[in-house]
């Protein structure tokens, strides 16, 4: 672990937050998650196809997938590079690297000397990625130094890299360790609004590094789990950990908790609250929850129409649920108004996204492994 001088950002830590439901994740990231086997010549329709997910999808910039959807592609692609990076990195990951990192990590006493293992086991290959922890006299920075773009989906790959080591390090201790911000060596993409989704700290772009902060006594957090805990844990990871149920952190997401949760009280047709109430419900004016949606670069409205559009793609891909129910179920007045909104977020049709996916194939019960 290096030394880190004392930092001075303007970042706030926020408030823990209990779980919030998992998102739909946009076309980038399934474009992204398959570049490597394409470029190893794979097909990529078997790969989205036993994913369930529709072929045409990944070109639509409006297409979203679910958490499911995406964990099954992360499998099926590790499973026909055999790799755990993907392919995306310049030299491949074998299976079981991963899962023996965890290994060597689950014995220590607490996170600091588990991070620091780690550390060192990726330093053991040449070709691994470039990881650090650097301490400070309040803060702790993990960084990726050399953060395996090399290729074009590999900030793609960086992405993972943070996300799955943060969720790791939460995991080892049993609490949610709350990033205090979260920085990227390049300049930020057009999909950038899903990074604080993702992180659930402020984010920037162009820095000199790609790494995340966090205050520096959860490196004295002792680790909790065993290795009963790991074994059922890799039964599901790497993929899962990309997609886990994390802590909401702003304001948004204590707006889309609502939402979700006036959705699954069953009313037909479903009442979604206005801004008022669910502003009351935060004890906040409604002037102030718009100011601060507004500054975290959202609406309620545009919230809302977020949480309807995730919980029609949910329904579409399970493929169980009448579309005119659906539509009922949502709060829409009338059918036309739910196809004209799902047009919109899409591009296509109720009907035509769930034909275009083999949603009536059986669950999915190869190894999460990948082995």
């Amino acid at each position: 672990m290096r030394e880190l001088p004392p930092r001075n950002d303007a970042f706030s830590t926020p408030p823990l937050q209990e779980p919030d439901e998992e998102r739909t994740v946009g076309a980038h990231f399934v474009r992204a998650a398959l570049g490597g086997a394409v470029r190893l010549g794979h097909d990529p329709v078997p790969l989205l196809q036993a994913a369930r997910i529709p072929p045409l999808l990944p070109g639509d910039a409006r297409g979203r997938v679910t958490p499911e959807q995406f964990t099954r592609l992360v499998r099926a692609v590790r499973r026909v590079t055999r790799d755990e990076f993907l392919a995306l990195a310049t030299a491949p990951s074998r299976p079981g690297t991963f899962a023996m990192m965890c290994h060597a990590c689950v014995g220590c006493p607490d996170l600091g000397a588990a991070v620091d293992r780690a550390v060192r086991f990726y330093g053991l290959f040449p070709c691994g990625p470039d990881l650090a922890l650097e301490v400070g006299a309040e803060e702790a920075v993990f960084t990726l130094r050399d953060d395996i773009r090399r290729l074009p989906e590999g900030r793609f790959l960086a992405e993972c890299a943070l996300v799955v080591w943060h969720r790791l390090a939460s995991w080892f201790i049993g609490r949610h360790i709350v990033l205090r911000w979260a920085e990227f060596a390049y300049p930020a993409p057009p999909y950038a609004v899903e990074y604080e989704r993702m992180f659930g700290c402020p984010v920037r772009f162009g820095a000199r590094r790609t790494g995340a902060g966090f205050a520096r006594h959860w490196l004295s957090a002792p680790v909790l789990r065993d290795e009963a805990g790991l074994a059922d844990l890799l039964r599901r990871a790497p993929a899962d950990l990309l997609l886990r149920r994390d802590y909401g952190t702003t304001v948004a997401e204590q707006v889309r908790r609502a939402l979700t949760a006036a959705l699954r009280e069953g009313h037909r047709p479903a009442r979604l609250p206005e801004a008022p109430e669910t502003a009351a419900r935060l004890a906040v004016s409604p002037a102030t929850l718009r100011r601060r949606l507004a500054a975290e670069g959202t609406s309620y409205r545009g919230i809302k129409d977020q949480v309807r559009r995730d919980a029609a793609l949910a329904a579409l891909a399970a493929g169980r649920e009448p579309t005119t129910e659906l539509a009922a179920r949502l709060g829409f007045s009338e059918d036309t108004a739910f196809h004209r909104a799902f047009r919109r977020w899409t591009g296509t049709t109720p009907g035509a996204y769930r034909r275009s996916g083999p949603s009536d194939r059986p669950p999915d019960t190869t190894s999460p492994s990948g082995a």
